[in-house]
């Protein structure tokens, strides 16, 4: 008792919120952590009161997320040669199909790599040929037989150096390309519309197999669709599941929420945040919606019975937590509150906050005139 006579005296001090005495020329003293109110000053008080009891709390789960791709719809198209770019052949905005050119570069590396498969193919066919002489001369008794198996090495070897010259070739869209080209096609690997370009004619770009930080040329997607992840505490992760419900709401068009369903929740935490991945499909036929809008999303949960009170009659102060518990009126008309430390559940969204100490069901508190409570000292 000592100590909370203690909180509410410093606090009634500092911030002038916490519970007090009148003036003992104007009424009787009211015991420690009540407040009287004479019956002028009730009628002139705008006092509203809520009776705790138990109600359907935390039905709805708080969080925010942004709007982005949808990873099976989006493409982030690299170089993977270093080289100049020469001509662009796509502009922000216009549709692609996959295979088609997006920009063409000049690259001594795609130079390097036709040249090798050119040479593959020449010592293949000199290879082929040496095996098949040195066998003709072994079924005719006149080649050593370690000639042959040398031959027939050789010839391996070949195979596999033009097998490999020609993937090569083929990872750089150009698998029929006849003599030694410099000049390398960047396309497009799948339909959709080209989002971002980051390059001009005559920009250098690095590629992927320079072995230096390659830089994305292009994005290529569809916006029809996109993908909402949020954060999930891991207080709420038991409440969600797949299928729960959910309203995105974004800054940009307020007052439109969206409505659609969880469809993963990830299995595990990130170690910094807390907080685990949830993912949802927003339509967008629009394309109102954009990649990085920020979102604030409400999760539609089962409600769990529980002792509560409205946001409203709780007041903070510091640290503690408080709240005004109508006493009645007594025989002259003198209201009484008692100024009562309590603890919630703060982390429920909502208008109603569950009780876990400090009142009981059945006592009223003040919902509406705290802030005049207080100040009566």
């Amino acid at each position: 008792m000592k100590a909370a006579r203690s909180i509410l005296t410093l606090t009634a001090l500092g911030f002038g919120l916490a519970c007090g005495h009148r003036d003992a020329k104007e009424a009787p003293v009211a015991p420690s952590g009540e407040i009287w109110l004479t019956p002028t000053q009730n009628q002139q008080t705008r006092i509203a009161v809520e009776t705790v009891s138990e109600h359907a709390v935390g039905g709805t789960v708080q969080t925010v997320g942004k709007l982005t791709f949808d990873d099976r719809k989006v493409s982030h198209v690299f170089s993977p040669l270093n080289g100049r770019v020469t001509r662009l052949l796509v502009d922000p905005g216009q549709r692609v199909k996959a295979g088609q050119t997006l920009a063409l570069i000049d690259s001594p590396d795609l130079g390097s790599a036709l040249s090798d498969a050119r040479k593959a193919d020449a010592a293949l066919v000199a290879a082929d040929r040496e095996f098949s002489r040195q066998k003709e001369l072994f079924e005719a008794h006149a080649g050593a037989r370690r000639d042959l198996d040398a031959a027939e090495a050789n010839y391996r070897v070949a195979v596999a150096e033009r097998d490999r010259a020609q993937q090569r070739a083929s990872s750089l869209y150009a698998p029929n390309a006849q003599g030694v080209s410099q000049g390398f096609q960047l396309k497009s690997p799948i339909n959709g519309e080209v989002i971002t370009r980051t390059l001009n004619p005559g920009t250098e770009v690095q590629g992927q197999y320079g072995g230096g930080t390659a830089v994305e040329l292009f994005t290529i997607g569809e916006l029809d669709q996109l993908w909402l992840l949020a954060d999930l505490y891991e207080v709420d992760l038991f409440r969600v599941a797949v299928g729960s419900p959910l309203e995105i709401t974004v800054t940009g068009y307020p007052g439109n929420p969206i409505r659609a369903k969880v469809e993963w929740v990830s299995g595990t935490l990130d170690p910094a945040t807390r907080t685990a991945k949830l993912r949802c499909t927003i339509p967008n036929p629009r394309r109102l919606l954009k990649p990085e809008m920020f979102a604030q999303v409400a999760i539609k949960v089962e409600p769990a019975q529980a002792l509560a009170v409205p946001r409203s009659a709780v007041t903070r102060i510091g640290n503690q937590t408080f709240a005004y518990v109508d006493l009645g009126v007594a025989a002259d008309g003198t209201r009484r509150f008692s100024c009562r430390p309590v603890q919630v559940d703060e982390q429920i969204s909502g208008d109603l906050l569950p009780v876990k100490a400090g009142l009981k069901a059945g006592e009223a508190v003040v919902t509406q005139g705290s802030m005049v409570i207080s100040g009566q000292n």
